[in-house]
């Protein structure tokens, strides 16, 4: 059985794999207090949003060591131990990705993601082969939750936003999907996504 007109467009980190750099400098930082002062005023979400705006990682190691020269061994971690900010694989979500590719339902990628570390990640993980096709913030100049990247998305595959249902464990990034006219999921766990799914007619 086919969806046909139907498709669906997932996010990747925290709905496929665990992403959090946590798991990373906890190896590295063991007094709780200084790795919550690190996490919240060194190695910041938005210092890293700008490696998912396209900044290269070098430039951002280097740029961020110069800010703060007593923590530049563990700034430079952060690209060259990228692959331990990645923690165990959502299987329920790979199945539902499965299960949607063998019903005929076309299946996309649109991810804030690092352009230079994207390519690393999809020869780690092989359920990324099983997307139509990925846009990748990194290699856009984009970053979620801009219309900008979700319209590019629409746009390049084709898809027919009404009839396409955007997952994404960021509530904002599933609320500007919404405004673009697509089917949002706020993603918290993978039986709760196929039986949305399933409700919504695209999960058989």
């Amino acid at each position: 059985m086919t969806n046909s007109g139907k498709s669906v467009l997932f996010d990747i980190g925290n709905v496929f794999v665990e992403w959090d750099p946590r798991l990373l400098y906890s190896e590295l930082i063991h007094d709780q207090a200084e790795l919550e002062r690190f996490l919240s005023e060194v190695v910041t979400l938005e210092w890293h949003t700008e490696h998912d705006r396209g900044r290269p990682f070098a430039e951002g190691v280097r740029i961020l060591s110069a800010k703060f020269p007593e923590y530049e061994d563990l700034i430079q971690a952060f690209d060259e131990r990228w692959n331990d900010t990645i923690g165990p694989v959502f299987t329920g979500t790979v199945d539902v990705l499965e299960r949607l590719s063998e019903q005929g339902t076309p299946c996309f990628g649109l991810t804030n993601f690092s352009a230079e570390k994207w390519p690393l990640f999809c020869r780690e993980y092989a359920f990324t082969d099983l997307f139509g096709g990925v846009v990748v913030s990194g290699a856009e100049g984009l970053v979620k939750p801009d219309p900008r990247i979700f319209q590019l998305a629409i746009d390049r595959f084709g898809l027919e936003s009404e009839q396409t249902v955007y997952i994404d464990d960021r509530l904002e990034n599933v609320q500007a999907a919404e405004h673009m006219g697509m089917i949002g999921h706020h993603f918290t766990d993978a039986d709760k996504l196929a039986a949305d799914l399933r409700a919504k007619g695209f999960l058989y």
